[in-house]
């Protein structure tokens, strides 16, 4: 599977590249995995046989070996013969590094009766400190004869040096079945860029039917800017090996057509292999460590109603035979409240929604919308329910106790009742209740009797539907028969 994931990745890179072979600008694919696939023009004049050729319009975070280079109408055949990748750019510490031994000026200024005075010293570095891909050490500065374990001042160079960058570049010798000049495509991968979804549901003061915003944040961290660029983002299980000294967020991610109301759709989707593909409808620069947002979903008077779930023995559940009557007992009283909507188009949405934050507002009494909570939802394809869990409810309280346990181990039965009190402390509000309880002493059961009609909702729970009044208290009571 692994293999077929990789595989499936190189074809897109490799294909996408000579679909946009007509644009002069750059074109992004973002992972939402930090790492994206960038495919750029280089504008090549080539002799036949081998060409020396410098690139330096490559991200920080390049991963070196994913490099593709073609001429996208196919008039010439292009190979690398030697590749050269080089991301020490200058910095200070690395021009001194490249003047050990020699003497070169250092600026101080010194504060003298409310004056500043420029002063020029001369040092020789002994040790810069530099160490490549290691922990500075201290420099070592000769000055008038003496050593010192810091700069005299700010050191300044009288050139660049010898064999210095000034961004991370490639150095390439380049075969070239004939000569000619042609706008050639670079494609390859590299780390530091991220996306994700995040939404936005706002409730009215009373009522099911809400409002819905889709949010998608781009996130660029590659240490390059990207002007004018298209810009799509990728959505699904992409299988990428992770190198120890950089480990990527596998996070799995989507996004969905949308946008304002009245306009065009800021993003649009299409299904791409196994996974989701989504383009922003026109180019945009994303600078180097740099968010942006755009909106990709907007649904009014979608039908989300709230859910209040009491599940008195949360956590417990079925392991194998257990016949120890304290298993299963908890003092918990908090009911849960949950949203439910359906992604379909008959509910206002139907988008192939990616995993993300879902935040929830409802306005009050004034109009003025208020923060009630927050969760994550999971990819979600059309037409799938989703309910998500927002808080604990203020008003609502339930009680769970065990009534009655018999274990005949030799006959191989246990029955077990229990009693659940639900409580509602709303003023003028009646509310349903949703009661879940687990059956997991073991997997052949049977209720015998029952206060109240339930729903088996799968092969160990069932759910009973409670009707509390205002200041009403509700008792609901069940036994269990499990044999062996």
């Amino acid at each position: 599977m692994l293999h077929h994931h990789m595989k499936s990745l190189a074809l897109f890179l490799a294909l996408s590249a000579a679909a946009l072979a007509v644009h002069a600008e750059p074109s992004l694919t973002i992972y939402n995995q930090n790492f994206a696939v960038v495919r750029d023009t280089l504008p090549l004049t080539l002799q036949a046989g081998a060409n020396v050729v410098h690139y330096a319009g490559a991200t920080a975070q390049v991963e070196p070996d994913s490099v593709i280079l073609r001429d996208p109408a196919g008039r010439h055949e292009l190979q690398i013969l030697e590749q050269n990748y080089r991301n020490d750019p200058v910095t200070a510490a690395l021009l001194l590094s490249r003047f050990e031994g020699k003497t070169i000026d250092f600026e101080k200024y010194t504060l003298l009766n409310n004056s500043t005075y420029r002063q020029i010293v001369h040092g020789k570095v002994i040790r810069s400190g530099y160490i490549p891909g290691g922990e500075a050490q201290q420099p070592i500065i000769e000055v008038a004869g003496k050593l010192q374990f810091s700069l005299p001042g700010e050191p300044l160079f009288p050139d660049l040096g010898d064999d210095t960058i000034l961004q991370p570049a490639f150095n390439w010798v380049l075969q070239s079945d004939a000569p000619g000049s042609f706008p050639a495509e670079i494609g390859y991968v590299t780390g530091g860029f991220d996306w994700n979804a995040s939404y936005n549901l706002v409730s009215p003061e009373q009522g099911d039917l809400v409002d819905f915003v889709g949010w998608i944040t781009m996130k660029n961290d590659s240490g390059k800017t990207f002007e004018n660029a298209t810009i799509k983002l990728m959505a699904g299980d992409v299988n990428k090996i992770q190198p120890p000294q950089r480990a990527y967020r596998m996070m799995v991610g989507g996004g969905g057509n949308g946008g304002g109301v009245g306009g065009e759709p800021v993003v649009t989707e299409k299904a791409f292999d196994e996974f989701h593909l989504y383009s922003l409808a026109r180019p945009t620069t994303l600078h180097d460590r740099e968010s942006k947002q755009v909106e990709f979903a907007h649904a009014e008077k979608l039908f989300a109603p709230t859910l209040y779930v009491y599940d008195g023995a949360e956590g417990f559940r079925f392991y194998g035979l257990n016949y120890d009557q304290n298993y299963g007992q908890s003092g918990n009283k908090k009911v849960i409240v949950q949203r439910e909507f359906v992604n379909a188009e008959t509910n206002h949405l139907g988008l192939a929604l990616p995993k993300g934050k879902l935040r929830f507002y409802r306005r009050d009494a004034d109009g003025q919308l208020q923060f009630v909570g927050e969760n994550e939802i999971d990819h979600t394809p059309r037409n799938e329910t989703i309910r998500v869990t927002t808080g604990n409810a203020f008003d609502l309280v339930g009680e769970r106790r065990q009534t009655n346990f018999r274990a005949e181990i030799g006959a191989n039965w246990i029955d077990e009742s229990f009693e659940i009190k639900l409580r509602n402390r709303k003023k003028e509000q009646p509310v349903e209740i949703r009661v879940v309880e687990h059956l997991y002493r073991w997997s052949n059961w049977a209720i015998t009797e029952k206060s109240d009609s339930f729903v088996k909702k799968n092969a160990q729970t069932i759910e009973f539907c409670i009707l509390v009044k205002p200041d009403e208290e509700r008792t609901v009571t069940y036994t269990v028969h499990y044999s062996w």
